[in-house]
């Protein structure tokens, strides 16, 4: 069948945001697209491991627009824009049942997102050991710590959220993939998610923890990690742009991976967490394929950049699936999502972020 693909950008015209305040140029806009934001009866109470990563920030700001009591964890000391939230603050390894039993005994939520995990791929191939330690023994022992609560009635769901790199290598598209698709993890992160999976089922039928897993695709945004390679390009075509040398190497840029918001993931994992089936797997992501060499190329002409694309052979993956593109359709009957930021403008955004990046430095 047919890859489905994004229509092609128009830039004429292209809205910029504005970047003399990096973070509330990004986050505002979170609730503001075509439609409000559904609102609880009463405020909900969540708790967040790994708050400080990427995707936590923009959970926070946006369970903090619902008037949400937010418990957030981290294994560091508290961000400085805990205080500007209301959020409260627990350094938390969350690999400590005991520690996970006392934060949320405490806490006392009704929604926990589990975001903790090591995340990057490559990393994992050099760290196997301490990715499986993170991502698959750290939600044991998340579930763990719940279960010793259920005798003092607390029953929060658990938004577990996985990845779709349990998929594994896709050597023929033959459609979009769906939750039912067998998993085949080519890397030892995609091994430690489908760990991490199986715990949250066993979790649900054994102790009875209302787990929903959240298998995400691909997500960017402003303020991602420059290991990614949506914010690796725009930073070094903004060092370019700057004057600095205009060689961009890069990997595997023939690939074609499934590309959603991050301000648009996090409106899912919310309503997933409202609305979601305790037991369910669900895909989060856009339903279409972009090409990696097209969001380059998008991007150099966002920036009226003059520059050399060379390949680098260090930087290919092994195991690498060449059209990874997932079916939401699960998703949008459950909760009624739909991706509303469109990839353009995630480009624009996080190539601003980048310039104003080198600005601040």
């Amino acid at each position: 069948s047919a890859i489905p693909a994004r229509p092609r950008p128009n830039w004429a015209g292209s809205r910029r945001p504005p970047s003399n305040s990096w973070w509330s140029a990004w986050c505002v806009p979170i609730w503001s697209a075509s439609r409000a934001p559904l609102r609880c009866s009463r405020p909900m109470r969540a708790l967040i491991t790994g708050a400080g990563g990427f995707v936590g920030r923009y959970l926070v700001e946006a369970l903090a627009a619902r008037g949400a009591s937010v418990t957030a964890t981290g294994d560091h000391d508290a961000p400085a824009w805990c205080a500007e939230h209301g959020v409260t603050w627990h350094a938390l390894d969350v690999r400590d049942a005991d520690a996970v039993e006392r934060v949320a005994g405490d806490a006392a939520p009704e929604v926990i997102f589990h975001l903790a995990a090591q995340s990057f791929v490559p990393e994992s191939l050099a760290h196997p050991r301490e990715t499986f330690d993170a991502n698959a023994l750290g939600t044991l022992a998340l579930f763990q710590g719940l279960q010793r609560l259920r005798a003092r009635d607390l029953d929060p769901v658990v938004l577990v959220t996985s990845s779709a790199e349990v998929y594994g290598a896709i050597p023929q598209y033959d459609g979009p993939l769906e939750e039912s698709r067998c998993t085949n993890p080519r890397n030892p992160y995609a091994a430690s998610k489908v760990a991490q999976e199986a715990i949250a089922q066993a979790a649900f039928h054994a102790w009875g923890i209302r787990s929903v897993i959240a298998r995400a695709f691909n997500h960017t945004g402003p303020g991602q990690s420059r290991r990614f390679v949506v914010p690796s390009f725009a930073h070094r075509i903004a060092e370019i742009v700057a004057g600095g040398d205009p060689t961009l190497w890069v990997g595997n840029i023939e690939s074609m991976r499934d590309f959603t918001d991050v301000r648009d993931v996090v409106r899912a994992y919310v309503l997933l967490a409202e609305r979601g089936v305790a037991g369910e797997t669900y895909n989060v992501c856009s339903g279409y394929a972009y090409p990696v060499k097209d969001l380059l190329r998008d991007l150099i002409l966002l920036s009226h950049a003059a520059l050399y694309v060379k390949e680098d052979r260090e930087r290919l993956r092994p195991s690498d699936s060449p059209v990874l593109v997932g079916s939401n359709a699960k998703l949008r009957a459950a909760t009624g999502w739909a991706p509303e930021i469109r990839i353009e403008r995630t480009l624009e955004d996080v190539y601003a972020f980048e310039r104003a990046a080198l600005v601040r430095v």
